[in-house]
């Protein structure tokens, strides 16, 4: 079983930048797919992107990729997500998720993974 903890949410105006963190349990968490996701109020959860074990290949959604960056430091059990020109179109609860599936595949479906965090609110005022 793998907890998955979100942290570093808020409100900031469009343009800046935030950082969200996600610190997982377990003592593999090297082996880990890990993966953001959000979620907007009367929108269905859509995939931000991911990061995979070994090496940390990466895979972005369109709508934030060369905006925001995915990393994680397997000694800390932490997952980063670094949000830079941040929209109003940004605004949700972002989720972070894991998953052990192996290979060499990012899967975008939240079905896909397998753990999830509670969530943190990242609120873009325009």
């Amino acid at each position: 079983q793998v907890q998955l903890v979100e942290s570093g949410g808020g409100l900031v105006q469009a343009g800046e930048s935030l950082g969200l963190s996600c610190a997982a349990s377990g003592r593999t968490f090297s082996s880990y797919i890990m993966g953001w996701f959000r979620q907007a109020p009367g929108k269905e959860r859509e995939f931000v992107g991911a990061i995979m074990c070994s090496p940390s290949r990466t895979r972005y959604a369109d709508s934030v990729k060369d905006r925001f960056t995915i990393s994680r430091d397997n000694a800390k059990n932490t997952v980063y997500l670094q949000m830079n020109s941040l929209k109003p179109e940004d605004t949700a609860v972002y989720y972070c998720a894991a998953t052990q599936r192996g290979g060499t595949y990012i899967s975008t479906s939240r079905n896909w993974y397998d753990y999830w965090g509670q969530g943190t609110q990242v609120t873009v005022a325009s």
